[in-house]
């Protein structure tokens, strides 16, 4: 019991310390690091990485257009635009808010990321996935996109807490609980909906095998249900149930592989090998699963992954995320083993250079702080 305490403390330490290490240039303000040029930044960079500051603007208005208007935002967008922002990550940040927005919009985020972790690793030992779970947990949270986007203002953290919670309790045939957190994913992010689409899936394969249907599993209804309210809250606030459709270009699922065109408005350059590496190890990851006793799983990352083909967009990185903890399950043998820990700590150095690089480009061009304060 000692020692179980004990690695549940190593993971929040490692997570909190590898989240300050990301910041460290930008508390210390340092004009330069390791070759990366940090002149004039400071933490005022962390706050205004995308989308963050979004979602601070649904959090004080909760998509009121008057409001949004009323704040004088320096870009100029309809604001029918902020439905594309779901409305858990801005209610957890109005929670904390007495904290000011900037700050609760990083703490929130910060927040979940460890219940993520720690839950990843709790789900790891519970099911006794591998003998090294403290190591596969560590492999997990330093994904070089997940590092940034644990470190700034986001919602992948809550949406990804939420699918691995949903898949435990669907695993553990708790689908009231399964259904009612895979709700709260689709009301972080749409691809939520997608879990729905996923335990459809498995039941349809319990009765291919047995002919049996169990009332239970009416309970993951519940996950459309969810998104459902989103769309009842935009009709409220915008007198349109299809707001998010209507909310711009955020809708990018095209055609097959389309993110290999230069030309599309969020794709912009043919450097696109590290995709195919993504696809490639998502893919694998979802051959190994076939056979995987966790049948959720399996039927998640399959439709996961069929819709991640489609997205037309630069940052697949980002999109497929939710892919990435299944894949440290398939993968889990190779990813335990000593020559991945000896590759693991030669490219540490190279995951944060390449996460300051990135905070310090994805930002937005923010002189008024005073509609996020």
């Amino acid at each position: 019991m000692n020692r179980r305490i004990l690695s549940y403390f190593t993971v929040i330490f490692a997570t909190l310390l590898s989240t300050f290490i990301v910041w460290l240039p930008f508390i210390l303000k340092s004009p330069q690091w390791f070759g990366l040029d940090f002149f004039r930044q400071n933490f005022l960079t962390i706050y205004k990485h995308y989308d963050g500051p979004l979602y601070i603007v649904v959090a004080k208005t909760f998509y009121n257009p008057a409001l949004i208007e009323n704040l004088s935002l320096e870009f100029i967008q309809p604001t029918i635009y902020f439905a594309a922002h779901l409305p858990l990550y801005p209610v957890f940040i109005r929670l904390f808010s007495v904290i000011g927005y900037l700050k609760s919009m990083i703490l929130v985020n910060v927040l979940f990321s460890l219940f993520l972790i720690l839950f990843f690793y709790y789900f790891l030992t519970k099911f006794n996935i591998t003998k090294k779970p403290l190591l596969l947990t560590a492999v997990f949270m330093f994904l070089p996109r997940f590092l940034v986007l644990r470190t700034v203002g986001a919602p992948e953290s809550l949406f990804l807490f939420f699918i691995i919670l949903s898949i435990y309790f669907f695993e553990k045939k708790h689908y009231l609980i399964a259904g009612l957190v895979g709700a709260l994913a689709t009301m972080t992010k749409t691809p939520g909906i997608l879990l729905f689409v996923a335990y459809c899936l498995v039941f349809l394969e319990r009765y291919i095998k047995t002919r049996k249907i169990e009332l239970q599993w009416l309970f993951i209804t519940l996950i459309p249900l969810g998104l459902a309210s989103v769309f009842f809250l935009y009709l409220e606030q915008y007198k349109d149930f299809f707001a998010y459709f209507h909310s711009g270009d955020n809708l990018h699922l095209t055609s097959l592989y389309s993110m290999f065109n230069f030309r599309a408005r969020w794709v912009g350059t043919a450097w696109l090998e590290d995709i195919l590496f993504y696809l490639f190890i998502y893919g694998l990851a979802l051959i190994n699963l076939k056979e995987s006793q966790f049948r959720s799983m399996f039927y998640f990352c399959l439709v996961f992954f069929t819709a991640t083909i489609f997205v037309q967009h630069r940052d697949i990185a980002r999109y497929s995320l939710p892919l990435w903890p299944f894949a440290c399950i398939a993968f889990e043998r190779f990813l335990t083993s000593k020559k991945t820990l000896l590759a693991m700590l030669i490219l540490l150095p190279a995951i944060y250079l390449y996460t300051w690089n990135f905070l310090l480009y994805n930002v937005m061009p923010i002189a008024n702080w005073k509609p996020y304060l």
